[in-house]
């Protein structure tokens, strides 16, 4: 009789006791530290790259924050060698931060259930008074709770490293391409993840076709988040000014006149150009539509998130995301404990 051909252990079954929890871990540990350490290393070399490029940065923009007056000849030339020196740094950056967390879910969260179903090893681990429970959470909750305080701590030094940009008003702290990868939200984002990773592996039994779903409905719920969800955390504020600060997130503009709606605003460009040029032909290049549009009896309106409110939003963001998380590990378990050996 092979362990092929062994009945399934469950935890309520007389004869073998459970294994106990710290030795699931060291098996854990032994089975996953392949991509641990990829993990690890991936997330270290980013650091130095940050490290490294922050400080140049940093030393930089202190020389431009020091120079003075901001708006002399000088000054200018400072803030566009800046610009120019590290601007595609930071973009480059970007984009590496932003595939973490897809990469942690097809690669450490998609394989680490279904490898052993599509092996079949699975079947010798519940037979060895692991049982099925036992087994799913032995292997999900360190590795969730790893990840995410690895996550966690790298968010921090990516926060550091952009700073400078924030300072510069080069971009807001509501910035859809960088408000998933600072404070609390990377890390939900890279719990979120791996539970999505988890659960496709489950429900595929393959690690390819996991790995697959998983960057497919990481991808999906990103663009979600970033352009319906986040905007709705909470109810933007309404205002009338024309000089709303830099670092604020604006939803939506329109304009009225004699209290009636008389068109929307659109953030394009091109079009306000347009709007410009139709009502202010005459206008100095440094006019903005709105100071156009207020000498014909226009009122721009516009509804904005202030970056005040970046902390609740990442509170509530990270909220939801363990919330989601912590049901897919759940029902994780649970497929588990339905399959059928």
């Amino acid at each position: 009789m092979t362990t092929l051909d062994l009945p399934t252990h469950r935890e309520g079954d007389v004869g073998l006791g459970p294994l106990p929890w710290r030795r699931m871990g060291w098996v854990t540990w032994r089975q996953h530290r392949i991509a641990l350490g990829g993990v690890l290393a991936v997330l270290g070399a980013l650091a130095v790259y940050l490290w490294v490029t922050g400080l140049q940065m940093h030393h930089a923009w202190a020389a431009v924050a020091a120079c003075h007056p901001a708006g002399s000849t000088a000054c200018g030339a400072l803030t566009n060698d800046f610009n120019g020196g590290y601007v595609a740094h930071a973009v480059a950056a970007i984009i590496m931060v932003q595939a973490v967390p897809a990469l942690i879910g097809a690669f450490a969260g998609a394989p680490v259930l279904a490898r052993e179903l599509e092996t079949g090893t699975f079947r010798y681990a519940w037979t060895q008074g692991i049982g099925r429970r036992r087994w799913a959470l032995g292997k999900l909750v360190p590795l969730a709770i790893v990840l995410a305080c690895v996550a966690g701590a790298f968010s921090v030094l990516f926060s550091w490293y952009y700073r400078p940009f924030f300072a510069e008003d080069f971009q807001t702290p509501f910035a859809p391409v960088l408000f998933g990868l600072r404070g609390v939200a990377f890390a939900a984002w890279t719990l979120a993840a791996f539970a999505i990773g988890a659960t496709a592996g489950m429900l595929t039994r393959r690690v390819v076709p996991a790995m697959a779903a998983t960057l497919v409905v990481y991808a999906g719920l990103a663009l979600a988040a970033g352009m319906f969800l986040r905007q709705h955390y909470l109810t933007p504020l309404v205002s009338n000014s024309l000089n709303l600060p830099g670092s604020v997130w604006i939803i939506g503009q329109w304009y009225t006149k004699g209290g009636k709606f008389a068109f929307a605003g659109v953030q394009k460009s091109g079009l306000n150009a347009g709007r410009l040029q139709q009502f202010c032909p005459s206008a100095p290049p440094s006019e903005t539509l709105g100071q156009c549009l207020s000498q014909h009896g226009y009122v721009q309106w516009t509804s904005y998130q202030p970056a005040g409110r970046f902390w609740p939003f990442q509170w509530i963001e990270g909220g939801w995301l363990l919330a989601l998380s912590l049901l897919l590990i759940a029902a994780t378990v649970w497929l588990v404990r339905r399959r059928a050996a």
